[in-house]
């Protein structure tokens, strides 16, 4: 995301958090609090959907579809763009929530996995469209000293998502089956007419359109600096214009190590997010453990993930991203492989928290780090690379747990593959020169 050169609101706005910003970044993380509980809900409701006798569904089967919500959020982080330019980013944010919220919906009336598979590829089209959206509408709405924060803040939304959909599994999918935890995850849609009314247009988009009265009137109400937006646009045009030497200049000899081993991490590091994410409930009912304190492990896998991404963005303000990044998957990789091993409550508690921490956590300083690694001219080209070379991974994980599963594998070896990826993650970013000359 580039800080420096979305629209800014007024130096007057700067000294206190305008009513605008929290209104916006307050939508924008429901937003992403839903896309959470629809992807933190397949993997809680996961041991309960293989026991599902109708479907007998198998491992590889159920890691296939796990992965068609993934496929789907790559194609709506394709589309969203053309979708921005045709409506808008509001409406975009507001047809994104009503897609995979009516998708939910139809999810828990499937008849059959093919079905239930289809659903979940759609609602992860809209789920990809998400993401782009409601960071560039909490940037452009937040103050320049308070964006990072306030995206931080705003992302913590996916993590508190995959938090709720662990608690309410917990307590209603034993009595209520699977199909509930599904029609509560179309409840967002009831939201889409208050993004409608309260949600304001972003600014950039009505300039792009040449609808400057609209622009100036929503810039004068909210005080935000029309000058800076108008900056902001001859920038973005002139990044349009350039949009292939951003992309050849990732491969120049200058770029060329950095962007191998960025694309390295985000694989590794997405692997091993959703593919722990989607089977960590079933792999702890396997190693023995009752449903119910399975699906607590991902509640603390995302409680522990949504503090963690504070505190880490904190270290690495003040030690450097690499350091902190690395050794965060490194931890991460550590305490996975020492799942495999049975141990007190306690201890698996812990190190399933230390997992959470060093996986959900540390994606989002991994993003603001190659933010500031590269240059202007060039880093919004780099993170959208990097994050969709990483969704690959994001999508081969469930299907490794699937596939290991379906061989009758020893069990610690579902553990170990993704411990695995943690440390590899861990190494490729040890690999990134550093020969930028401040501290990133």
């Amino acid at each position: 995301m580039e800080m420096h050169s979305q629209p800014e609101l007024t130096k007057q706005a700067d000294k206190s958090m305008p009513a605008i910003t929290l209104l916006v970044v307050g939508i924008c993380w429901f937003t992403i609090f839903g896309e959470g509980y629809d992807l933190g809900i397949y993997g809680a409701v996961l041991p309960a959907l293989m026991e599902y006798k109708e479907w007998s569904l198998s491992p590889a089967q159920a890691g296939a579809i796990g992965s068609y919500a993934l496929i789907g959020m790559l194609v709506g982080a394709v589309c969203v763009g053309t979708i921005t330019d045709l409506i808008g980013r509001k409406k975009t944010l507001a047809f994104c929530v009503s897609l995979f919220s009516v998708m939910m919906s139809l999810a828990a009336m499937a008849s059959s996995p093919e079905m239930f598979g289809l659903y979940r590829f759609i609602a992860g089209i809209g789920c990809g469209g998400l993401i782009p959206t409601a960071s560039a509408l909490t940037i452009e709405y937040t103050p320049v000293k308070r964006r990072s924060m306030m995206y931080a803040f705003m992302y913590s939304g996916y993590s508190i998502g995959g938090v709720l959909a662990a608690l309410l599994s917990m307590f209603f999918l034993q009595e209520y089956g699977w199909r509930l935890m599904f029609w509560i995850g179309a409840v967002p849609i009831l939201f889409v007419p208050f993004i409608l009314k309260f949600l304001p247009e972003s600014i950039g988009f009505l300039i792009a359109k040449k609808r400057y009265t609209e622009a100036e009137n929503i810039a004068n109400r909210f005080n935000i600096s029309i000058e800076s937006i108008t900056e902001y646009q001859s920038n973005q045009g002139a990044e349009s214009k350039n949009k292939f030497s951003a992309v050849t200049a990732l491969f120049s000899r200058q770029n060329i190590r950095a962007t191998v081993f960025f694309w390295i991490t985000f694989f590794m590091g997405l692997l091993m997010i959703y593919g722990l994410g989607t089977w960590l409930p079933k792999m702890m009912k396997q190693a023995g453990y009752p449903l119910g304190s399975s699906i607590g492990f991902l509640l603390v896998l995302n409680l522990s993930a949504a503090i963690g991404g504070m505190v880490a963005g904190a270290a690495a303000d003040r030690w450097g991203s690499q350091k902190v990044i690395s050794i965060s998957y490194l931890l991460a990789g550590i305490s996975i492989a020492l799942l495999s091993v049975k141990s007190s409550m306690v201890v698996v508690y812990s190190l399933v928290g230390i997992a959470g921490f060093g996986t959900i956590g540390t994606t989002l300083i991994l993003n603001a780090y190659i933010s500031k690694y590269f240059s202007a001219e060039n880093r919004a080209t780099a993170l959208g690379w990097a994050l969709g070379f990483g969704r690959i991974g994001a999508i081969i994980g469930p299907l490794l747990g699937g596939l290991f599963m379906t061989w009758k594998l020893d069990l610690s070896w579902n553990f170990y593959v993704f411990a695995l990826a943690g440390i590899i993650a861990s190494m490729a970013v040890l690999f990134i020169p550093k020969y930028r000359a401040r501290k990133i």
